[in-house]
C-alpha cells in the first residue's frame, strides 16, 4: 500500500489558495479513480482505492499546513508504512514557476513549513515528495503568496498541472521515483 498526502489547508476559505495545490491535486487523481475522500480520522480526511493496480490512501491532513506531520506520523505508524518507500507527498513550491513540477526522492524541506513538520515527527528527510510549483511574488511576503488564489490568467494552467499531476502520480506508482523524475522534473 501506498501513501500519497496532498498538503493544505482545511476550510472553504482556503480551498482554492496556492497553498493548497496538494489537496487541488489529490481531488484531481481521486476524480480520475473513483476514490472517495469518505473517511475522517488520524487528522485526516481520506479515501482508500486502487491507481493502476496499486492499493493507495488518498489522504488531506486536517491540521492546517504547518503541522501536516501530525496526521502523517499517525497514518504512517497505523497502516505500519515504510515512509522512505511508501509515502508520497504533494505540496507546493515558491521557487518553481507556476506550472513547473519537481519529484525528489529526499532531502530538506526547503523553507515549506507542512513538509519541515512531517520530515521532523517522521524523523527522516528520507521522504519522497513532489512539489508543484505556484511561482514567488515579486512584491509582498511569502504568507501573503501562498494564501492568495490564482489569478484568473493562471487558472487555465494549474488545472493543466492538476491533470499531469495525476499522470505523473501513476507513474510514479508503476516506475518509481527515478523514472518520474527524468519525465517530468
Amino acid at each position: 500500500m501506498k501513501l500519497i498526502v496532498g498538503l493544505g489547508n482545511p476550510g472553504s476559505a482556503y480551498a482554492k489558495n496556492r497553498h493548497n495545490v496538494g489537496f487541488q491535486c489529490l481531488e484531481v487523481l481521486a476524480a480520475k479513480h473513483k476514490i472517495s475522500f469518505d473517511k475522517k480520522n488520524m487528522n485526516a480526511v481520506w479515501g482508500k482505492g486502487t491507481v493502476t493496480s496499486q492499493e493507495v490512501i488518498l489522504a488531506k491532513p486536517q491540521t492546517f499546513m504547518n503541522l501536516s506531520g501530525k496526521s502523517v506520523g499517525e497514518m504512517v505508524r497505523f497502516y505500519k508504512l515504510d515512509p522512505k518507500q511508501d509515502l508520497l507527498i504533494i505540496l507546493d513550491d515558491l521557487d518553481l514557476a507556476v506550472g513547473k513540477l519537481r519529484f525528489r526522492p529526499n532531502g530538506s524541506s526547503g523553507g515549506q513549513n507542512g513538509l519541515k513538520n512531517i520530515l521532523e515527527l517522521l524523523g527522516t528527510p528520507e521522504v519522497q515528495r513532489l512539489r508543484v510549483g505556484i511561482g514567488r511574488s515579486v512584491r509582498g511576503d511569502a504568507r501573503d503568496r501562498v494564501l492568495n488564489n490564482f489569478s484568473a490568467d493562471e487558472v487555465p494552467l494549474i488545472e493543466e498541472v492538476y491533470q499531469q499531476v495525476a499522470t505523473a502520480v501513476e507513474v510514479w506508482l508503476n516506475e518509481g521515483i527515478l523514472v518520474a523524475m527524468n519525465k517530468f522534473n
